[in-house]
């Protein structure tokens, strides 16, 4: 009764399609997708054959057809398998005498892209097939039967006698090939580096092909002019190389006395470092001596012309007459002023100056001292004629800005003067023979500019310089 029945369902799943029962290679039924395969040699291949995936069968071999030389295979997948877009298909056998099928697999090589989908097809480029029972069977009865094992008893035999007796130095060989390669191991990175340049640098050269054809092409006659002249270059080397002879032999030979003249020029280059500017400035004076540089300008034919300036002012003959005014014999200051200071000649006749040259005078007594040439009228003096620091003078007469009298001891500005013995001497807007306390140190504001010698080149009678006519 069992076995009547179980047979009656069987009957009826059958004429209802099936009852979920696997198809003939062992592929489950149910929905799927269908994917071609293309192969070079599908050997013995048949439709029905299984579709395996890591040796689970998840289709079927529906048609194998013939595209020229290549063979299709269609095959059926089950919908619950997924595999990447560049899948590959191979032909292998399930046992040495089992049945083929098609494996499909992820890519091995490359990184999984995309998803295989109904119609999809899978290229000759990542199909394969198996090696058959029958070419592995032949490839070795080929190798056993005088294939090549004859050649490769001779080849070891030969290499035996070629290292016997020479292991160390095999091995040593061996040894530094091993350090040799593990050192281009390490360098990979740079060498990898090294090849991108030289791409880029190749790339480069490439693209300026053009520019490089016509710079070796411009190369060409500078080359011919160089073999044409290529004798007068050698003998000019050898020439030059017999001088250098020469002239190592020469400075050896006179190298004491070249060392000798040198200690001898030293003490003169010492003298000529310490004249500094003086010496260009007297070689200047010495084309003109004994006139000033500047005395072509005042030079007119056979003559010279020559201005003066007479200081006639009746209060500083009568100073010069009253005060003693033989200036000392040396001016002490406390440091020497930047510009220097020239004393102006005293005497009873006024002071005088002037030298040959060309311009205009270039002495003016200051805008905000009254008088002439900017020294202080006797009257403006005390009585007595002491003038103690601090002095202030007396309404209308006015001294320089700046211009002070420091009491001894205290700290004077650079270019202060020092009167000795408190006599003032020549040179500044005090008349000269002021007497001023010991240790009285002036200002630099005090002092007078130094008389230049320039004249303004105007000429004229006595009755002119008596008349003021001449001054600048």
């Amino acid at each position: 009764m069992k076995r009547t029945l179980i047979a009656a369902v069987a009957g009826v799943c059958l004429l209802a399609g099936g009852c979920g029962l696997p198809l003939p290679g062992g592929a489950p039924s149910g929905p799927g997708y269908r994917v071609t395969a293309e192969f070079e040699d599908v050997l013995d291949l048949v439709p029905q054959a299984a579709v395996k995936v890591n040796d689970v069968t998840v289709g079927s071999v529906e048609q194998i057809s013939l595209s020229g030389w290549t063979a299709r295979v269609r095959l059926r997948v089950d919908d619950k398998v997924s595999l990447p877009g560049n899948a590959v298909a191979a032909i292998r056998q399930s046992s040495l005498l089992g049945e083929k099928y098609v494996a499909l697999e992820a890519p091995a090589t490359e990184s999984p892209r995309g998803r295989l989908a109904d119609g999809s097809v899978v290229p000759l480029s990542r199909t394969r097939r198996s090696a058959e029972v029958e070419e592995v069977l032949a490839a070795l009865g080929m190798l056993l039967n005088g294939g090549g094992l004859a050649q490769l008893k001779t080849i070891n035999e030969e290499l035996a006698t070629a290292l016997q007796g020479r292991e160390p130095a095999a091995r040593d060989a061996l040894q530094q090939l091993d350090t040799f390669v593990g050192g281009l191991d390490a360098q990979k990175a740079d060498i990898v580096r090294a090849l991108d340049a030289l791409d880029r640098l190749t790339d480069a050269l490439s693209r300026q092909r053009a520019v490089i054809g016509t710079a070796l092409a411009s190369l060409a006659p500078g080359l011919t002019v160089l073999e044409d002249q290529r004798r007068q270059l050698t003998a000019s080397l050898t020439a030059l190389g017999d001088l250098g002879k020469v002239g190592t032999q020469v400075i050896a030979a006179s190298r004491d006395d070249t060392l000798a003249s040198l200690k001898a020029l030293q003490p003169l280059l010492d003298q000529l470092v310490k004249a500094g500017a003086a010496l260009p400035k007297s070689l200047d004076f010495l084309l003109s001596f004994p006139f000033p540089p500047n005395v072509s300008g005042a030079i007119v034919g056979d003559y010279v012309n020559l201005g003066a300036t007479a200081d006639l002012d009746a209060t500083t003959i009568l100073s010069n007459l009253l005060v003693n005014t033989a200036p000392p014999a040396a001016q002490t200051q406390t440091q020497k002023p930047a510009s220097g200071s020239q004393s102006k000649p005293g005497g009873s006749g006024g002071a005088t100056s002037g030298n040959a040259g060309s311009g205009s005078s270039s002495q003016k007594p200051p805008v905000d001292v009254p008088g002439v040439i900017g020294v202080l009228p006797l009257s403006c003096l005390p009585i007595g004629g002491l003038l103690p620091p601090g002095w202030v003078p007396p309404k209308g007469c006015e001294l320089p800005k700046d211009c002070k009298l420091l009491a001894p001891g205290a700290k004077a500005p650079p270019g202060s003067l020092l009167p000795p013995g408190g006599v003032v001497p020549p040179g500044t807007v005090f008349p000269p023979g002021t007497l001023l306390p010991p240790g009285t140190a002036l200002t630099p504001a005090c002092l007078l500019p130094p008389a230049t010698g320039a004249t303004n080149g105007q000429q004229g009678g006595l009755g002119d310089v008596l008349g003021g006519g001449l001054l600048p």
